[in-house]
């Protein structure tokens, strides 16, 4: 089993780096898999909506950056966690730019798959930058993983956030239940029981 964890940072061993390579520890000592993906400072494009990826297993049809080498990844991975520092309380903008097109022309290489977000402040504006990385999965079918509090470390720099033992704590005890969930379901497709049969999507227009 392996789980993905994407760097959201243009630092490559920042704070969240920091925190993403705290949980891969305590996911390896349990026998998962980890690859750390940076996605580093090179632009990622925006979803355009053009909708060409639809109805077919291309992937986007943007090819000069990383989104397409996630997607593949994605095919074999049994779990993920997205990370990002807090940016005028959100995300940064490169990693919702790859989700937003991650889980557009990929979204079933990715659907009943754990996931988890993890954040990285100075301050504040973790928890409206963990929901909004969240309902990326929760629109496409994905297990939440949590944690023993939000999942959240704190500081200005990778030494500060080795100073917040509790934070460091949140990213071991959320490595330790994905471990957990990963191999709970590996153990119910061993004895048959398989992701439910999705239904085909109803679309609701409320302008009449």
């Amino acid at each position: 089993m392996k789980v993905l964890l994407i760097n959201g940072s243009s630092r490559k061993e920042g704070c969240t780096f920091t925190a993403l390579t705290e949980v891969a520890k305590s996911l390896e000592m349990n026998g998962i898999d980890t690859e750390i993906i940076h996605l580093g400072a090179d632009a990622i494009r925006d979803c355009v909506g053009c909708g060409a990826c639809k109805g077919n297993d291309n992937g986007c049809i943007f090819k000069d950056d990383i989104v397409n080498e996630i997607i593949e990844k994605a095919k074999t991975a049994d779990g993920f966690i997205f990370g990002s520092p807090v940016y005028y309380a959100h995300p940064s903008g490169r990693i919702l730019s790859l989700m937003d097109r991650l889980f557009y022309a990929g979204a079933r290489h990715f659907a009943f798959k754990p996931a988890a977000a993890i954040v990285s402040a100075r301050r504040a504006g973790t928890t409206a930058s963990i929901d909004a990385i969240t309902k990326h999965f929760t629109i496409n079918q994905m297990p939440v993983v949590s944690s023993n509090y939000w999942n959240m470390v704190h500081g200005n720099s990778p030494d500060d956030v080795k100073q917040d033992l509790e934070g460091l704590q949140i990213m071991r005890v959320l490595g330790e239940n994905m471990a957990w969930l990963l191999k709970c379901i590996e153990t119910g497709k061993n004895t048959g029981i398989n992701p439910p049969q999705t239904e085909k999507k109803i679309w609701t227009n409320f302008i009449r």
